[in-house]
C-alpha cells in the first residue's frame, strides 16, 4: 500500500491530480474540496492516499491531511458507500462539519452530496455514530494535518464560543478552525468565551 506521495503537481483537475515523484507520474482521485487547497501546478505537494485494488482496477484517492484520509476510509466501511461515494461526501463536507451532523443525526446535510440519498445518509449517521465522539471534534486536525491532539484547548468557553458562531451564522467547520487557532496562540484564554468569541470573529472576517 501506499502511504503517501511526496513530489510535484504535473495537471490537476476537479476529481484528479498528477503527482510526480522521481519521474513517475501518479494518478489520484481527489474531492473537489482537495482539489481547491491543492498547490499549483509544479508547487510541491504531500497527499495522503489510500488504494483500492479490484480486479479491473488500481486506483489511488488521496487527502492532504491524515485525518481526511481517516475519514474517508470511516465513510466506506459503511454499506452502499464506495470509494467514489465518500470523495462525493468530503467535496461537500469538512470532516468536522461530518461528524458535526453525525453527532446531531443531521442525516439531511449528508444527503446533499452527490450520489448519497436519504436511506443511505440515515444508514451513515446510524453505523459512524458511535465511533465519533464530541473529543473527536475538540481534537481534530486542520487541513493542513497539523493536529492539536497536544494542545490544552479543551474548556467551556472554547464550547461556548463555538456554538456562539455557528449561531452567528458561521458553519461549525470554520467556527471550529477559528476558536482552535486563537487557543493554540493563547491558551490562557480557553475558559474566556468573549475573549475568544472577539479574536475567533476577526480570524473569519
Amino acid at each position: 500500500m501506499i502511504a503517501y506521495l511526496n513530489g510535484t503537481v504535473e495537471s490537476l483537475e476537479a476529481d484528479n491530480v498528477v503527482v510526480d515523484v522521481n519521474g513517475i507520474g501518479y494518478n489520484v482521485m481527489i474531492s473537489v474540496s482537495t482539489a481547491d487547497r491543492m498547490p499549483g501546478i509544479g508547487e510541491a505537494v504531500k497527499i495522503y492516499t489510500y488504494t483500492c485494488v479490484r480486479e479491473d482496477a488500481f486506483n489511488l484517492y488521496g487527502f492532504l491531511s491524515r485525518d481526511e484520509l481517516n475519514f474517508f476510509k470511516m465513510l466506506i466501511s459503511v454499506s452502499g458507500i464506495g470509494p467514489k461515494g465518500g470523495l462525493g461526501i468530503l467535496s461537500v463536507m469538512s470532516p468536522d462539519d461530518l461528524r458535526f451532523a453525525i453527532l446531531a443525526g443531521d442525516s439531511k446535510a449528508i444527503s446533499r452530496a452527490p450520489g448519497v440519498g436519504k436511506k443511505t445518509a440515515e444508514r451513515l449517521v446510524l453505523e459512524l455514530h458511535d465511533k465519533i465522539s464530541a473529543e473527536d471534534i475538540v481534537h481534530g486536525s486542520t487541513d493542513s494535518g497539523d493536529s492539536f491532539e497536544n494542545s490544552d484547548i479543551s474548556g467551556s468557553g472554547r464550547d461556548e464560543a463555538v456554538a456562539a458562531l455557528v449561531a452567528l451564522g458561521y458553519s461549525s467547520g470554520d467556527s471550529l478552525k477559528a476558536v482552535r487557532k486563537v487557543i493554540s496562540q493563547k491558551p490562557e484564554l480557553s475558559e474566556d468565551t468573549e475573549a475568544i468569541l472577539k479574536l475567533a470573529l476577526k480570524e473569519l472576517f
